[in-house]
């Protein structure tokens, strides 16, 4: 009977890491890092805040190393305890939701990262899709004239449909080869990103180097930092910030287990800040670069471009067009890889782990991301579904605020391994039939004060710090009655 009981919960893919597969240094970190910051989506969040906002430099700076320090200090404490017992997020959520709550509760962040896997792999497949529009217009530059091509099925062509298809297979087919190959995938990724960004910056601004520097110099305003007005700046900077990257936090847990020790996880997660002061360089020089020799080139400029999709988009430069998007597929997948795919597969795992493999895993992400994706455009978007998808986020906050205090405060740090795994009613975490009640209660609560900054337009305001607010009243209210 214990040995049944011990298969319901276990599957090789979340049970602690051999200490001898524990292979990630801090390196690898500052490329989880990397890879988390290296999207479209950041490229133009940075660039707007230092470009378009008209916001003190040095006020944008201390505002992001400030968002990005509350990143570190709260990954440090999600990360420890799977660091230290080599067990993925929703196995470690077992010991303060219950092993059937925690089951329900990580399904969230599954839900979450699989509608996510799916409205990303849309915008994967439209670089796929430029990239087989320019080969086929190097072949054939009235091939796309063709009646073929104008017929269109869910907003999208031939050429598209090929395009999501190849994005959603390509990226099954390698991230579920498991973890090496995703650790290969994530490190290869940030190094081949930077590497593009520095040949693309050379492009940019190659001929233009002093005007690019003087408008550089032109940003750097260190009048009157800390003023009223500028501290209000900062923690607006902060909480964005902090609001772009809070999504991975909670699971960190799902990459900190292979970390080597805990000094290689600290040092990893300082990078973090590394790699936000290079990313934000690189950026802001790129577009100042772009709006220089657009500006002399006299093309017509209504406001500065901080996509790189549009920047690209007024240069006829076809090796230029080929290495941002290379460089666009490669951030975007690897992104995909880390905040929506690898959180939703153990989640799905977690939840039927006798039945789920990596591959089978796979395939219900592969299946669901694929009507998402396909929905995304025609339907999805149209409807204000991300409303929900943000309230459904409002949990993660909530989560973490709970098992932070469950582990660091209330069993001073202890997790029985032999339980974990064990759904028999003597077990220490099978608490109410699996249910940790107090723990679920802590948690509603949470969700409320985090969900009212979505839904309550009198309260939007603090919509940035939702995550902090809810990870605070779950945390307070849990303490208050597991003491009881």
């Amino acid at each position: 009977m214990e040995q049944k009981s011990k298969i319901q919960l276990t599957n090789w893919e979340i049970v602690s890491v051999n200490p001898n597969d524990k292979k990630w240094n801090w390196i690898d970190l500052f490329c989880f890092w990397g890879v988390s910051i290296q999207s479209i989506i950041s490229f133009s969040l940075i660039t707007s805040l230092y470009l378009v906002y008209e916001l003190n430099f040095l006020n944008v700076l201390i505002g992001c190393l400030l968002g990005s320090f509350f990143v570190y200090f709260f990954s440090n404490l999600i990360g420890k305890p799977s660091q230290k017992h080599g067990i993925p997020f929703p196995v470690l959520l077992r010991t303060s939701m219950g092993i059937k709550g925690a089951k329900y509760v990580s399904l969230l962040r599954g839900i979450v990262g699989v509608f996510m896997f799916g409205v990303q792999t849309y915008f994967i497949s439209k670089s796929f899709s430029y990239l087989i529009r320019i080969a086929l217009h190097s072949i054939d530059n009235t091939i796309q004239d063709h009646s073929i091509f104008f017929i269109f099925i869910l907003e999208l062509n031939i050429i598209d449909w090929v395009a999501f298809l190849l994005a959603i297979f390509i990226q099954f087919f390698l991230y579920s080869k498991g973890h090496s190959f995703n650790k290969f995938l994530i490190n290869f990724s940030a190094m081949i990103v930077y590497l593009g960004m520095i040949i693309f910056l050379i492009i940019i601004i190659l001929g233009h180097n002093n005007d690019v520097m003087n408008s550089f110099k032109d940003l750097l305003i260190l009048d009157k930092v800390f003023s009223k007005d500028n501290i209000m700046s900062i923690v607006t900077v902060a909480g964005t910030i902090f609001a772009y990257f809070s999504m991975v936090i909670v699971n960190f847990g799902d990459f900190s287990r292979y970390v080597k020790n805990e000094s290689e996880l600290k040092k990893g997660n300082l990078s973090l800040f590394l790699n936000l002061i290079i990313f934000s360089f690189f950026a802001i020089l790129i577009v100042i670069g772009a709006d220089i020799i657009l500006n002399k080139n006299m093309v017509k400029m209504e406001q500065i471009f901080t996509n790189p999709m549009d920047i690209i988009g007024k240069f006829n430069n076809l090796v230029l067009t080929f290495i941002v998007l290379f460089l666009v597929l490669f951030a975007s997948a690897s992104t995909n890889l880390i905040a929506n795919y690898i959180p939703a597969q153990n989640s799905f795992i977690n939840f039927l782990p006798s039945k789920l493999s990596l591959k089978t895993s796979g395939l219900v992400i592969l299946f669901f991301g694929f009507f998402i994706g396909i929905f995304w455009a025609p339907l999805l978007s149209q409807i204000g579904i991300l409303s929900f998808v943000d309230t459904a986020g409002a949990f993660f906050g909530p989560i973490f605020g709970v098992i932070i205090i469950d582990y660091y405060v209330i069993p001073k740090k202890t997790i029985f391994n032999k339980d974990i795994f064990s759904s028999l009613p003597s077990g220490a975490y099978y608490y109410s039939n699996g249910w940790h009640i107090k723990a679920i209660y802590s948690l509603l609560i949470g969700f409320i004060f985090s969900a009212v900054t979505i839904w309550n337009v009198d309260f939007s305001f603090l919509q940035s710090f939702s995550w902090i607010i809810g990870a605070l009243v779950s945390s307070i209210t849990y303490y208050l009655m597991a003491n009881r």
